[in-house]
Parts: structure tokens; sequence; C-alpha cells
């Protein structure tokens, strides 16, 4: 079994990931904002660090005692993000555009780059998946900054995957459609709800389990030939 690290894990897709390969018998480190791990898994076995991706001192501190116990970190799931406002793009704050892009795109580069030093260093031949977005393949009504985040994700795995392919070190992205989490109803009305529950074709929206399982397989040995891919789960929304 691997070893893995999952930020963003306290909830949500991170949270169902998480379980995943913990029911799959893997190592885990996990990491978030909170203080303390999710009561859902406070009696499993993994590893838990409260971490902010944008810090550079608090991610350093993470990666420093995670790999001073001696462990050889094999998989990254660079999951931690936010939406941010949903507000059109001549009213959007410039203070929220700089808090989204700071988490979702300086957060995932420097723990990919962290991740990437590390697999080098031990002949790793790891695998990294970055967690981006339908919104990242397509534009998003009202999310410019989460939008334009995701597209610069899918734009660093590739790039990064094109890099390091030739080591073995795979990067791929992971872009779910309209997922049932709390992001999804914290942030969103009921009718807005509706409309995207029904602009995706399969009607309904994604369950985190059935996107764990995607990130499990690009992350897996079971996709050991793709890298520098942008893997859709989003019931057909951007086929149409």
């Amino acid at each position: 079994m691997k070893t893995v690290l999952i930020t963003g894990a306290n909830a949500g897709i991170g949270l169902q990931t998480a379980k995943y390969f913990l029911e799959k018998g893997h190592q885990v480190f996990l990491c978030d904002l909170q203080e303390t791990i999710n009561s859902e898994l406070k009696e499993s076995s993994a590893t838990y660090y409260s971490c902010d991706v944008t810090d550079s001192v608090s991610l350093n501190n993470m990666f420093s005692s995670i790999f001073n116990r001696g462990v050889i970190l094999e998989i990254l799931i660079n999951n931690a993000g936010i939406l941010g406002p949903r507000v059109k793009a001549e009213a959007y704050p410039v203070s929220d555009f700089d808090k989204v892009i700071n988490v979702n795109v300086k957060g995932v580069f420097m723990c990919l780059q962290a991740a990437v030093n590390h697999f080098i260093e031990n002949k790793i031949k790891g695998s990294i998946v970055n967690v981006a977005s339908v919104a990242g393949l397509v534009g998003m009504h009202s999310h410019i900054a989460y939008s334009t985040s995701k597209h610069a994700v899918i734009g660093m795995t590739k790039s990064a995957a094109v890099e390091y392919a030739k080591t073995g070190i795979r990067i791929n992205a992971a872009c779910p459609g309209f997922t049932d989490t709390n992001m999804l109803s914290e942030t969103t009305d009921e009718t807005y709800r509706e409309t995207l529950k029904y602009a995706t074709p399969m009607k309904r929206f994604g369950r985190t389990e059935e996107i764990a399982k995607a990130i499990y397989f690009l992350a897996s040995e079971d996709s050991t030939f793709v890298t520098g891919h942008a893997l859709a789960i989003d019931g057909g929304l951007i086929a149409q």
C-alpha cells in the first residue's frame, strides 16, 4: 500500500477521498485549516495536520513533520480549494479574487512543488492529482475567480506533467461537475441549485464517493500511462 497526503481533507470531496484511501489500506496523512480532524475520521489510522496551504511556513512545517517521521510520500491529492462569492465580473471584489487565486492556485502550486522535490530526491515515481473542476474546462457564470483558478490548475497540471513524465512522476487533474457537498449547499440558494442540477444531463448532482473513486483511479497503479490529463467527472455536463 502507498503513502498519501490529502489536502482539504476535512469536508466534502477531500473527506470522502480520505475515507476511500483508508478503506483501501493506504497510509494516509491529511491536512486542513481546522485545528482538529473531522469527527468521522477520529477513529481512523490517518495522521492529521492543521495547515494553511497558502502559508509557506505552515506548509513547510507540515511536510517537514511528515518527512522527519521517515515517511516516503508517494501520492499527493491536491484538493484544498474555495469557491468565492457568486458575483458577476464587473462587481467582483478584488480582495475575494485574490483570496480565491491564493488558495486555489498558489496553494496547489506550493504543494505540488514540495511533492515533486520529494519524489525526485527519493527517486519515487510518484503520483499527483490536482482537484480542479469542470469550471476549469468551461466558463462558469458569476464565478470568474473560481473558473480562472481552475483553468490555471489544469494548465499547471499539464505543464508539470510534461516536465516530469520521463521521471515516471505522473500529474493529472480531476474535474468534478456539480457535486453534492457543503460548498454547493452553503453558497447557493435552492433555485440556483435546481438550475445547476437541470443543466447536468444526468439531472442529478455528483456524489462525493463517485468523485473519490475517480481521484483514486488517477492516483493508482490502474492509470500508469495517464499523465497530463484533465478528467471530467460531471454527469455529461461538458459533453453538451
